[in-house]
C-alpha cells in the first residue's frame, strides 16, 4: 500500500498546503475609512464580523443540545473571522415572530451589547426580514443569522469557478427577500389629490425605484448564474458519464463539516488537498483515482461538508455537486469520533442525503460509516460508537491507524464485475491480460508455454473480447 505512506516523504508543498498558507496570510485591517457606518447598508455578500454576541432560542431538545448548537455557532463565527464575546440562550416554545427573542429580552441584549462593546449580534436560526429590521433598529448594531454566517464562510472558502457561482447564487437567493427599502436615497410615492391631507403637489416622488431596480438586477443575475451552473453540471455529467461507461467504481466521501473527509482522502490517495481544523475548510469537490488491494481501480470524491440546519439555499445551489454522492456506488460516511455528540452529526448528514434522495428517482447508494479522529477520541466514546454503529470502521487519518483496514473493507464493498471467465491468452495478446488486471478482478493466473491462463471476473465487453480464448465452456 505505497499510496498510504508516500505523502510522508513529500518535499514540495501540496496544493492544499499552498492554499492553507495563502488563507493564513490574509488578514482584514479593521477601522479603515471604508467601513460601513449605517447598519441599513449591510453588505451580506462580505460580512464584516469583528466582536460578536451570540443569541439562541431553545425550543426543543435538552439543554445540552441547545448549548452544543450555540457552541457550534461560535465555531462558525470564529471561522468567519470574528471574536466571540458572549453567548446567551433563551427558553421559549417558539421564536418571537417580531424580535426572535421577545421585546423584554431585546432590552437585556442591548445592555449586554453595550457592556461588551460588540458590533454584531448573531442569531442561531434564520431570521425573517421583519425580525432582522426590528433587532437592528433596537440594538443599534448589525444583526445577522446563522444562514448569512454560513453563506459568508462559503464565500470566503470557495475557490473554483463553479464553487463561486454556487455560493453567489445561494447568497442572492437569501438576499432577495431582505433588500432594504425606505432608505435616505429613496422617496415614497404619495397618493391623494392635490391639496389633500395625504398627497399634493410636490409630494409625489419617483417611488421605491431603487429597490425595484435592485430586485430586477438580482433576478437577472440569478437567472444567469443558474444557466452557468447548468452548463457546468453538463460538463460534470459528461465526466461522470465517461466513468460510468468505463465502469470505474466510484466512492463519495460525505460527512459533517470538519469530520476529516479531506484528511481521509489524502491518507488513501495522497491527493494533497487543503486540510484545516476549521468548519467548511474545503468546498470544491475533489476526485482522485485509487487502487484496491486486488488491483482494481476506483475513484474517491471528497464532497462539501454538512452541518445542522444547512441552509436550503446552499442545498439548492450545490445540488449538482451533491449529486456526485447520489450517483456513487458507495457512500463513505465520515464521523468525528472526538465530537461530544457524534450521533447527532450522523442524523444531520442523513437528513441532507434524504433530501437529495427525494429529488431523485433511484435509491441512494449503500453506506459505509468511518469513525475518524480515533487518536483524539475518548476510549469510552469509541466503545459507545462501536455499539451504536457496529459495522463502522475506526480510523485516524492523521496517524494512518486503521486506513489499511478501511481500504480492504472498501475493496469488499465495491461492485464487482459480473462475468467470470477462464481464458488462455497467448503472449502476443498481452494487452488483454493488462485489461483483465486493470478493469477486472483476477482470481488465478498461471503462465504456460502456450500463453497466460487466467480466471477472472470481468465486464461483458471484455468477456466478448476474450471469447476466442475462453476455455472450459462459455463465460459464466
Amino acid at each position: 500500500m505505497t499510496e498510504l505512506t508516500h505523502t510522508d516523504f513529500r518535499e514540495d508543498p501540496s496544493i492544499g498546503e499552498l492554499e492553507l498558507e495563502d488563507r493564513a496570510s490574509l488578514r482584514r485591517v479593521a477601522g479603515l475609512s471604508t467601513e460601513l457606518a449605517d447598519i441599513t447598508e449591510v453588505e451580506y455578500r462580505q460580512l464584516r464580523l469583528e466582536r460578536v454576541v451570540l443569541v439562541g432560542v431553545w425550543t426543543a431538545g435538552t439543554a445540552t443540545q441547545s448549548q452544543a448548537s450555540l457552541a457550534e455557532l461560535a465555531r462558525l463565527a470564529e471561522t468567519a473571522g470574528s471574536e466571540v464575546l458572549e453567548g446567551i440562550v433563551q427558553r421559549r416554545d417558539k421564536p418571537d415572530p417580531a424580535t426572535y427573542i421577545g421585546s423584554g429580552k431585546v432590552r437585556e441584549l442591548f445592555d449586554i451589547v453595550v457592556a461588551t462593546g460588540a458590533d454584531t449580534v448573531i442569531c442561531d436560526g434564520e431570521l425573517s426580514p421583519g425580525q432582522l429590521r426590528q433587532l437592528e433598529a433596537r440594538l443599534k448594531v448589525k444583526v445577522i443569522d446563522r444562514t448569512a454566517l454560513i453563506l459568508d464562510i462559503f464565500a470566503q472558502h470557495a475557490r473554483s469557478k463553479e464553487g463561486k457561482a454556487q455560493v453567489e447564487l445561494a447568497q442572492l437567493q437569501y438576499l432577495i427577500p431582505r433588500l432594504r427599502g425606505w432608505g435616505e436615497s429613496l422617496s415614497r410615492q404619495a397618493g391623494g389629490r392635490a391639496g389633500g391631507a395625504n398627497g399634493g403637489v410636490g409630494l409625489r416622488g419617483p417611488g421605491e425605484t431603487k429597490l425595484e431596480t435592485d430586485r430586477r438586477r438580482i433576478n437577472k443575475r440569478v437567472a444567469k448564474l443558474r444557466r452557468e451552473i447548468a452548463a457546468m453540471d453538463t460538463i460534470r455529467g459528461t465526466k461522470r458519464g465517461r466513468r460510468v461507461a468505463n465502469e470505474v467504481p466510484s466512492v463519495a466521501i460525505v460527512g459533517y463539516t470538519n469530520a476529516g473527509k479531506s484528511s481521509l482522502l489524502n491518507a488513501i490517495t495522497g491527493a494533497g488537498v487543503l486540510v484545516e481544523n476549521a468548519l467548511f475548510a474545503t468546498l470544491d469537490p475533489t476526485t482522485r483515482r485509487a487502487t484496491a488491494p486486488d488491483g482494481r481501480t476506483y475513484t474517491l470524491t471528497d464532497t462539501v461538508g454538512f452541518v445542522r440546519h444547512l441552509p436550503h439555499q446552499l442545498v439548492d445551489a450545490f445540488r449538482s455537486t451533491l449529486d456526485e454522492a447520489a450517483d456513487a456506488d458507495l457512500l463513505l460516511h465520515v464521523v468525528d469520533g472526538s465530537d461530544p455528540a457524534p450521533e447527532e452529526q450522523v442524523n444531520a448528514v442523513r437528513e441532507v442525503l434524504a433530501d437529495i434522495g427525494r429529488n431523485r428517482a433511484g435509491a441512494l447508494p449503500p453506506e459505509l460509516i468511518v469513525i475518524n479522529k480515533a487518536d483524539t477520541a475518548d476510549e469510552l466514546s469509541l466503545v459507545r460508537l462501536r455499539h451504536l454503529l457496529p459495522d463502522a470502521v475506526v480510523v485516524s487519518a492523521r496517524t494512518g491507524k486503521g486506513v489499511t483496514e478501511l481500504v480492504e473493507v472498501l475493496s469488499e464493498r465495491l461492485p464487482r464485475p459480473e462475468v467470470t471467465v477462464e481464458a488462455l491468452v497467448p503472449y502476443t495478446r498481452g494487452e488483454l491480460v493488462a485489461r483483465m488486471h486493470a478493469d477486472g478482478e483476477v482470481l488465478a493466473e498461471e503462465h504456460l508455454p502456450e500463453g497466460t491462463r487466467l480466471t477472472a471476473r470481468v465486464r461483458p465487453d471484455l468477456a466478448s473480447a476474450l471469447g476466442s480464448y475462453v476455455v472450459n465452456g462459455s463465460p459464466a
